[in-house]
């Protein structure tokens, strides 16, 4: 796979560059590389700044021999933010920490050390893990000056795909991925589904991290979702892209920020989407925009227009009378140019996915959004987050049938922990069976979304909730048990 880096092989001196910048790889390689409705002002967000540095892809911490073995510090740090010098959360001292990249069956050793005066945490957001300690047990909480070895297990039927990694700390999710606690996560093997004639093409995560300033710092607290907000791309500001006439390359979109939508447009291009939240879908389809909620994700190939420039900016978005409007920004610049290659023809099928459309539903359950007048407290069947209390019950290898009401006069990003789901309709249209598969989707407003989940592999506590971190530190989020059948269950 051609990436726009360096790798860094372990034999070369680069210790010394590993100790400054803060990377503990273990057996991984280095890669360097109220809620009131308010509108942004068009003057602080939506001016088309002039063409930054090239596009640099985050450092990876890369698996070897089914283990990928490495350590982040959280700590507060003075780092380099866009086109500004502030201090911020950070992950290794980065405002865009490391990518982790590992494949399906591997093992993730990983030490994590809290050198910040907060409880926190960490989420893997997508992966199909055991919820339960020491895995993804987002109820845990490392005290300042503490360390915990977090071990997560892949199957070796893990979906391939682009998931991310953030702080799930009770009540404070917002104000830490806000201040840059929040990176990505690659499962390998997405282009063995193209053909052989686009493996190995160049890849570029986008990663859409945004940030507002308050002093010398990344605002944290109060945050406001509609104030002005600074959008990045991998921590840049408008980086360059290059790509030549016809070429084709692989683009992981992922909103890793706290709260805010993105309404992706490329004039003059279309996304070939060919996998959403880290699951290749079953047939690719083209979109000449794409929306991605807060917390998802959609990896798409694009191929490269005549010579020239266009912009990759996010329109103009509105989530609702009581939600925020969000104005149009540039996000990158894309520059077509050099040696024209063949356009390849892109591929249809990528990857057989379940179909749960004729299974055997074990429960129905409703989920009802809403939220009080002055935006402070946001509801999940009319109560506010207990950890705790459980709120649901699942059972291992079956599948339920859940309904997702938005009785709000916003748009509410939907997320499920530990399994995705297939998602059957929105308002009651039927959502295309063959791309149908997510773990974060938009409920429109007044609106409703039905979907369903099997429950696999792992049984355990984990939550569900907005992933407008906002609504789910005050109180939009609730707790899913998964539970072994039954002994005495028919056929158990």
């Amino acid at each position: 796979m051609t990436r726009s880096r360096i790798r860094f092989s372990p034999a070369l001196p680069v210790a010394g560059l590993l100790l400054a910048t803060g990377w503990l790889t273990g057996c991984g390689d280095l890669t360097p590389a109220g809620d009131s409705p308010r509108t942004q002002p068009a003057s602080a967000a939506g001016h088309r700044p002039a063409a930054g540095p090239r596009l640099q892809d985050p450092p990876e911490l890369v698996s070897r021999d089914g283990l990928l073995k490495a350590a982040i510090v959280v700590e507060r740090r003075e780092v380099q933010v866009g086109d500004r010098r502030l201090y911020a959360t950070t992950y290794n001292g980065a405002y865009m920490p490391p990518t982790l990249r590992v494949r399906p069956g591997d093992r993730i050793d990983l030490t994590m050390t809290n050198r910040i005066d907060q409880d926190t945490n960490l989420h893997t957001h997508g992966l199909h893990v055991s919820p339960r300690a020491p895995s993804d047990d987002v109820f845990i909480a490392v005290k300042y000056n503490h360390s915990y070895h977090y071990r997560y297990q892949l199957p070796f039927n893990h979906p391939t795909g682009t998931f991310w990694y953030h702080s799930h700390a009770d009540m404070m999710s917002a104000p830490q991925v806000a201040g840059g606690e929040s990176g990505v996560i690659v499962v390998e093997g997405l282009q063995q589904h193209l053909p052989p004639s686009l493996r190995g093409i160049t890849e570029h995560t986008i990663a859409l991290k945004d940030f507002q300033v308050e002093g010398d710092a990344i605002k944290t607290h109060p945050l406001k979702i509609g104030s002005p907000t600074n959008r990045t791309v991998n921590g840049q500001q408008n980086p360059v892209i290059t790509i030549r006439p016809g070429e084709t390359q692989l683009w992981r979109l992922a909103n890793i920020g706290a709260n805010i939508y993105y309404r992706l447009h490329l004039p003059g291009y279309r996304f070939r989407v060919i996998a959403q939240d880290g699951i290749p879908v079953r047939k690719s389809y083209d979109q000449d925009t794409l929306v991605i909620a807060a917390g998802a994700r959609f990896d798409v190939l694009v191929q490269g227009g005549p010579p020239g420039t266009s912009r990759l900016e996010t329109l103009k978005y509105d989530t609702g009378p009581a939600g925020n409007k969000f104005p149009r920004v540039d996000l990158a610049t894309v520059v077509s140019g050099g040696t024209p290659v063949r356009r390849a023809a892109l591929p249809t099928g990528i990857a057989p996915h379940e179909d749960l459309s004729k299974a055997t539903i074990a429960a129905r359950r409703t989920v009802v959004l809403t939220e009080n007048k002055a935006g402070t407290k946001f509801y999940i069947n009319g109560r506010l987050y207990d950890p705790r209390r459980i709120d649901f019950t699942g059972t291992l290898d079956t599948v339920e049938e859940w309904t997702v009401r938005n009785d709000s006069d916003e748009t509410h990003s939907f997320h499920i922990h530990t399994n995705d789901f297939q998602l059957m309709s929105i308002d009651g249209k039927p959502h295309d069976p063959s791309h149908g598969w997510y773990d974060t989707i938009d409920v429109p407003v007044r609106g409703k979304a039905v979907f369903r989940i099997h429950y696999t592999d792992f049984t355990g506590k984990t939550v569900l909730h907005c992933h407008i971190l906002n609504h789910e530190d005050m109180g939009m989020m609730a707790v899913l048990d998964i539970v072994a059948p039954r002994k005495d269950s028919p056929g158990k």
